[in-house]
């Protein structure tokens, strides 16, 4: 099956936007578990949300967050962020389109990276880890929650079936091992732990060493 484009999974969830937060919603409550809490409790700083989406991570940030910048392809997406943002007197949040593979953030600005169910669509996700790690200080957080290759294999051959049909209709990918694209970007694992319906769900967290 083809890999979708950065063009195409634009498209594709601005077609979503309107119905994607009761979509994804169900899928958290009934298979994933509600790993955003977790995440953006570990965020602190100067915070870049990688494929911010609707925002569905803006009302767990603190006070511990002194600046975000959420990116995302997908203008519709940006749109109900926004609002979403502006609802909650988020005045601190920067939400801007762009590609999380080539961010437009300067060398060693970011304080902690988050990420919430994006690898799995990225086209390259090598290169948004890469990318990751180049904007974040030293010792700087990388902090993500993903769906990936079930620790249960009847649930893992279950996913190799609907892959196909995940890629085609939804530019997902259901067998990606996230934690592979945090090592090789150079990324040193703090924590990693398996949850959510047969083990589908990764809560990865990660540091950029010091020099």
């Amino acid at each position: 099956m083809k890999q979708p484009s950065t063009d195409e999974i634009a498209a594709l969830f601005d077609r979503y936007a309107p119905n994607y937060d009761r979509q994804i919603g169900w899928f958290e409550r009934v298979v994933l578990g509600d790993a955003r809490t977790w995440v953006i409790g570990h965020a602190r700083g100067r915070v870049v949300e990688i494929a911010v989406g609707t925002g569905l991570n803006l009302p767990h940030y603190g006070t511990d967050v002194d600046h975000i910048t959420g990116v995302d392809l997908s203008p519709r997406m940006l749109d109900i962020a926004r609002r979403r943002a502006t609802a909650l007197g988020l005045t601190h949040a920067d939400l801007r389109q762009g590609d999380v593979q080539a961010l437009d953030l300067p060398d060693d600005s970011a304080d902690t990276v988050v990420s919430t169910y994006t690898f799995c669509t990225i086209p390259d996700p090598e290169r948004a880890a890469a990318e990751a790690f180049r904007v974040l200080v030293p010792g700087g957080r990388f902090v993500l929650a993903e769906h990936g290759p079930a620790t249960a294999l009847p649930a893992r051959a279950l996913q190799r079936l609907l892959q196909p049909l995940s890629l085609h209709f939804g530019a997902d990918h259901l067998l990606r091992d996230p934690v592979r694209y945090l090592t090789t970007a150079g990324f040193v694992i703090d924590e990693t732990h398996r949850t959510g319906r047969a083990g589908l769900t990764f809560r990865v967290l990660a540091h950029k060493p010091l020099p």
